[in-house]
C-alpha cells in the first residue's frame, strides 16, 4: 500500500489564515505517485456498476479523467459556474471558505446510470454534496466518490454516507 501522504505538500495559510492546504499538484507531478494513485482508485471501481465517471473541477478533471480512461467510461467535468457552452443545471455549496456554485450540462447523465464521483480532497464534504445532487436532478445515481485526500475531522464522510454514497480517500490528514 502507498502512503500518499508523502506526496503531498502543505501550504500553511493558503488561501486564507488558519488554512492548511493540501496541494497534490506534487502528487500529479510524480510520474510513479500519480499512477499509483490513478490505480488505486481504478482498481477499487473495476468491479464496480459504473457507468460515468464525474471529475469537479479543477483537480477532479485530471484525477476523473485518467479513471474515466481506465475503467473504459464516459467522463462528466462539474464546472464552476458559467464554465460550460451548453444548457446546464446548477447547485450552490459551501466550501470551507466561502459559497459557489458549480454546474454540468442538463444531458450529461442520464436516468439511471450509475456515476462515480472523483476530486482530490474531500473536507466538509460541500462540493461533493452539490455533485451528487447536481447527478441525482439528472436522474443519475451517485454510487461512490473517491478522493486522493479526506480531511476527516471536517465531516464531509458523514454527509455523503448519510446520502447513501460510499466514500473512498488514498489517505487523510486530521484538522484543516
Amino acid at each position: 500500500m502507498t502512503d500518499f501522504t508523502r506526496f503531498i505538500r502543505t501550504i500553511p495559510d493558503y488561501p486564507k489564515d488558519g488554512i492548511m492546504f493540501r496541494d497534490v499538484t506534487t502528487l500529479f507531478g510524480d510520474a510513479d505517485g500519480f499512477r499509483a494513485a490513478v490505480d488505486a482508485m481504478v482498481e477499487h471501481y473495476r468491479p464496480a456498476d459504473i457507468d460515468l465517471v464525474a471529475g469537479i473541477e479543477a483537480r477532479g478533471f485530471i484525477l476523473g479523467g485518467a479513471v474515466a480512461h481506465q475503467l473504459g467510461k464516459g467522463f462528466v467535468p462539474i464546472r464552476k459556474k458559467g464554465k460550460l457552452p451548453w444548457k446546464t443545471i446548477g447547485q450552490e455549496y459551501t466550501l470551507e471558505y466561502g459559497v459557489d456554485i458549480i454546474e454540468m450540462h442538463e444531458d450529461a447523465v442520464r436516468p439511471g446510470q450509475n456515476v462515480l464521483i472523483v476530486d482530490d480532497l474531500i473536507a466538509t464534504g460541500g462540493t461533493a454534496e452539490a455533485a451528487a445532487l447536481l447527478i441525482k436532478r439528472s436522474g443519475g445515481i451517485s454510487r461512490a466518490a473517491c478522493f486522493v485526500i479526506e480531511l476527516a475531522s471536517l465531516g464531509g464522510r458523514a454527509i455523503l454516507e448519510d446520502m447513501g454514497i460510499e466514500l473512498t480517500a488514498l489517505c487523510a490528514f486530521d484538522g484543516d
